[in-house]
């Protein structure tokens, strides 16, 4: 697809690192599936690997985890 943020890149299969946050908890996952713009480096991500940050959120914010970077691990 065309990058509908440079206009100019096309997406293509690679990962990205992301940050995600929940009230006191900040997760910072790195090696998350996403279609990436090869000019800009914008990431879009899949309804799963969005619905697989929002549940390695909440498994840290129940842990306690203030601050933690994790690898990516599909459900």
């Amino acid at each position: 697809m065309t990058c509908v943020i440079c206009k100019q890149g096309k997406t293509a299969p690679g990962t990205t690192r992301m940050a995600v946050e929940r009230g006191a908890t900040v997760l910072v996952v790195r090696g998350v599936p996403a279609q990436v713009c090869d000019n800009c480096g914008e990431a879009y991500l899949s309804a799963d690997a969005v619905d697989r940050l929002q549940e390695m959120l909440a498994v840290a914010a129940r842990g306690g985890v203030q601050v933690e970077v994790r690898e990516y691990m599909a459900a």
